[in-house]
């Protein structure tokens, strides 16, 4: 696994917890930025998954 991806999946390993942690404390603006958090770390995955899948392209186009 790259570090762009753990990077990504460290970032909604921890907006999960922050979620779970505000849901659990009643406090929104802590499950909120758990949120966003989580989302981030999903769409920076999603990026590399696409960097991953044009470079694969590209380098299948080469041979």
């Amino acid at each position: 696994m790259s570090k762009e991806k753990f990077d990504a999946k460290l970032d909604q390993v921890k907006g999960s917890v922050k979620e779970a942690a505000g849901k659990v404390t009643n406090d929104k603006q802590l499950e909120a930025e758990g949120t966003v958090e989580k989302l981030a770390g999903k769409a920076k995955e999603a990026v590399k998954d696409v960097k991953d899948t044009i470079s694969g392209a590209i380098d299948n186009i080469s041979k």
